[in-house]
């Protein structure tokens, strides 16, 4: 029997409390990575009466992006799309974050964005790290959200003599997210869909926990002793801002993104987390 069915990429907390939030009575194909990570979500999501099946799939690789996109129209047209896949400023060199975090993203919300179902919805996951860069010229934001993603690595923004470290990549790559999301959202839209992004603070994860035992670990719980919720975020409080997005009562949000950082980028600019000059 045919159902509508949810595309959700990386098989971390995040995606999953999404899916758990939204996914009910339609087929999950649930591509990461790491084959394992998807089976373990596939197992943990099945044994709670969802109907989940892992893929293996590379955000880098348009290739995977199309093969996970086939095998999930085989039970159905795709009616959601959770993109909670990307990589750390800890785990990985500057080339892989703008491998993966930067194109694969671009080239995930234009492949998908061609075949939604009518009326379909969309979030992809960026992060509160790129309201901290300063900000782009209007024609950088321009080329952000515009050039063919196949030409985005070749931006002379994001050259490696213009990016700094990982951090910087990092932040680039999730504010391209975001300019991202405003452009393909007008695409989304002449098939009746709508396509938004959360951009979590820290949130605790597997993966947040490898950042705070990393070399940046130190300014990571800093940012949330001092952030006006007084705490990291979780999983499922980002579910609940996707639940909205992806509801009939986010029917007029579209392009969007949604910061939820417990108020750290706002401490960032004028509370106690402000850089010393």
């Amino acid at each position: 029997m045919k159902k509508d069915v949810m595309l959700l990429t990386g098989a971390g907390q995040i995606g999953m409390a999404i899916a758990r939030r939204v996914g009910y009575g339609k087929k999950i194909v649930v591509g990461d990575k790491s084959i394992e990570n998807a089976k373990t979500t596939a197992a943990t999501m099945n044994n709670a009466g969802f109907d989940v099946v892992p893929m293996e799939m590379d955000l880098s690789s348009r290739t995977s992006i199309l093969n996970l996109i086939a095998e999930a129209q085989k039970y159905g047209e795709i009616s959601m799309l959770v993109n909670a896949a990307g990589v750390s400023p800890s785990q990985a060199p500057i080339e892989a974050i703008l491998k993966v975090d930067l194109y694969g993203t671009a080239v995930l919300l234009e492949e998908v964005g061609k075949i939604i179902k009518q009326g379909g919805v969309g979030v992809t996951i960026s992060s509160q790290s790129g309201w901290r860069m300063p900000a782009l010229t209007a024609e950088e934001d321009m080329l952000l959200a515009t050039t063919p993603t196949e030409e985005l690595l070749n931006l002379d923004i994001l050259q490696p003599h213009n990016i700094r470290d990982t951090l910087h990549a990092y932040q680039m790559a999730k504010r391209c997210n975001e300019k991202r999301v405003m452009a393909e959202a007008v695409k989304w839209g002449t098939r009746g869909a709508r396509l938004n992004d959360i951009a979590p603070g820290i949130i605790v994860t597997p993966l947040a926990i490898d950042e705070f035992n990393g070399p940046r670990g130190d300014f990571y719980k800093n940012m949330f002793a001092k952030c006006p919720a007084g705490r990291p975020g979780t999983a499922d409080e980002v579910a609940n801002v996707a639940e909205l997005l992806m509801s009939d009562k986010g029917a007029f949000i579209t392009g969007s993104t949604i910061l939820i950082d417990g108020g750290a980028t706002s401490s960032y600019f004028y509370g106690p987390l402000k850089p010393q000059e």
